[in-house]
């Protein structure tokens, strides 16, 4: 009789013991789980904020700037496209004023033709030095833009002259085919250095600095490379 009632005893005691180590089991691997969500967002987050003292991220972890190491670009911005454009026609001393007005209009044309927002600024400051220098019986056309033996384009206002060169070049240069500064120079200029001026004052306006402009300019810029 106490032989049955020990057997019984031990059965009870070994069936808690298994309900035990389940639950037991079940919630280290709950805990596991849970452990690791928690590191991999603390990674996650550790890798966000991975900046060096000056907030420029830690070269090696993937998070670096996409322009030139240690130099920040309009990329790395909010859309302050506008204000490098003002900035632009100002550093030149251009009779393009209000500088912040022509600074929204230029970026507002580029948009709707989806051009990059720095080649129309460029084109002028090689063409005409930002308006100052246009031809005397086209005071408005700051691109040279149809100006040749068979006469002179002349338009009733900067924008508007801006607006039809950038329509002409989606057109006719864009969609043929012709996306960088060297295939845009091809047929839209005699000079065979065009198109390294151009590159030069759209680096200038992508590091927002005139010495880096030169300094870092590219051999042949994508001329959609910031389009919208």
């Amino acid at each position: 009789m106490k032989s049955l009632k020990k057997l019984r005893l031990q059965s009870v005691f070994l069936t808690y013991a298994w309900v035990l180590l389940t639950a037991g089991v079940i919630l280290i691997s709950m805990a596991g789980v849970h452990y690791s969500d928690l590191i991999q967002k603390k990674m996650f987050a550790f890798e966000d904020n991975l900046q060096t003292e000056s907030g420029e991220p830690i070269a090696g972890t993937g998070l670096e700037n996409p322009g030139v190491k240690g130099v920040q670009t309009i990329l790395e911005q909010d859309d302050a496209r506008q204000a490098i454009v003002a900035k632009f026609l100002e550093r030149h001393n251009s009779p393009m004023e209000p500088y912040d007005y022509y600074g929204q209009k230029l970026v507002e044309i580029a948009d709707t033709y989806n051009l990059d927002f720095r080649l129309l600024p460029a084109i002028a400051m090689r063409e005409s030095n930002l308006c100052k220098n246009t031809h005397s019986n086209a005071p408005h056309n700051c691109l040279g833009f149809g100006i040749h033996s068979e006469g002179t384009l002349d338009f009733d206002s900067y924008e508007q002259g801006f607006e039809r060169a950038a329509k002409e070049i989606r057109a006719y240069y864009i969609n043929e085919g012709r996306i960088t500064t060297e295939m845009v120079g091809q047929k839209y200029a005699s000079s065979p250095t065009w198109a390294d001026g151009v590159n030069q004052f759209m680096a200038e306006m992508r590091y927002d600095d005139r010495a880096l402009g030169l300094e870092l300019k590219e051999d042949n810029t994508n001329v959609l490379e910031f389009a919208q």
